[in-house]
């Protein structure tokens, strides 16, 4: 079978802070939407702004940060993979379906006061990474040379 590749990335803003829950077992999940814009110009010439909203599902620990750093406004680096899910509605009796981002990697974005938690004045560069056992959270100074994000950060 020949190889395939479902991969997501994405750098936006929340819309509202994340709704983070707990399994039954105590496996934190958190559920937020990210906005990402578009701006274009129109055939009549008339720039335009398109706005697509993201739903964002992270597990365990990476659920447990963003429900500690990340708010409304927040601007977050989101790499995942695309999964819907389908349900019958109980009272229509149609079906339904839902396609959310299942995150496995995240870097907030913000600096102090652009929305999102401040790490104590640490949010510039940090990430977080959800991949098996080993969960890897970096911090490094909001406000040192080195860590000031430039066009060399961005991954596209």
């Amino acid at each position: 079978m020949a190889k395939s590749v479902n991969k997501v990335i994405l750098v936006g803003n929340l819309g509202k802070d994340p709704e983070v829950k707990f399994t039954p077992n105590g496996t934190a999940v958190a559920k937020f939407s990210l906005a990402t814009n578009e701006r274009y110009k129109d055939k009549g010439g008339e720039w335009q702004d398109r706005t697509e909203w993201h739903n964002i599902v992270a597990w365990q620990r990476l659920a447990e940060i963003v429900g500690e750093y990340v708010k409304k406004g927040s601007k977050l680096y989101i790499e995942g993979r695309l999964q819907t899910s389908s349900w019958e509605d109980k009272q229509s009796g149609e079906k339904k379906y839902r396609t959310e981002i299942v995150a496995s990697d995240l870097v907030l974005l913000s600096g102090r006061g652009e929305g999102g938690g401040d790490f104590e004045g640490r949010s510039r560069g940090a990430s977080a990474h959800s991949g098996g056992a080993e969960t890897a959270f970096d911090q490094r100074p909001a406000h040192t040379e080195e860590a000031q994000i430039t066009d060399d950060d961005i991954p596209f």
